[in-house]
């Protein structure tokens, strides 16, 4: 059996190229600001979580950062971190920059001189793309043929 093929290095991108559906994004800012920690309840009933939002930008924009838990006593205004795998989720309708526990947040030593505060990516509300369940499962009996099986790939 050969091994499985290695997904090719993802190159860093810019806070101006984010799009709600940015994922395994590289990326580097110099945190602006952070907002005061909030408790967020947990939907299903288990313990809430602390997430504050911090702004964060590079040359070309600013983006809202979400800092979970351990993340928020971690970082500091004039920080510029390296993130890593991070991906962009819509609260609201507002992008918020993640790290996740697949991502990767680094303090790093390089510079970030200017910060374009006239383009803030977050300030723009989009609408979540609405999920189509068939066409994700392959057809109307969500993914199964009629016959209870699943997709036939012969």
């Amino acid at each position: 059996m050969e091994p499985a093929p290695e997904r090719a290095p993802v190159a860093t991108v810019k806070v101006k190229d984010l799009t709600p559906q940015s994922r395994r994004v590289n990326i580097m800012v110099k945190v602006i600001s952070i907002g005061e920690p909030k408790e967020i309840p947990n939907r299903f009933g288990g313990e809430s979580k602390k997430v504050a939002e911090a702004k964060a930008g590079d040359e070309t924009g600013t983006v809202i950062l979400s800092l979970w838990q351990e993340q928020i006593g971690s970082v500091k205004e004039g920080d510029v971190l390296s993130i890593e795998n991070g991906y962009i989720s819509l609260v609201q309708g507002h992008m918020r920059l993640n790290i996740g526990k697949y991502g990767k947040m680094t303090k790093t030593d390089k510079e970030i001189s200017k910060i374009n505060t006239e383009v803030d990516v977050s300030a723009a509300e989009h609408e979540r793309e609405r999920r189509d369940f068939r066409s994700r499962y392959g057809g109307g009996y969500g993914g199964r043929d009629r016959y209870g099986g699943g997709r036939r790939r012969y």
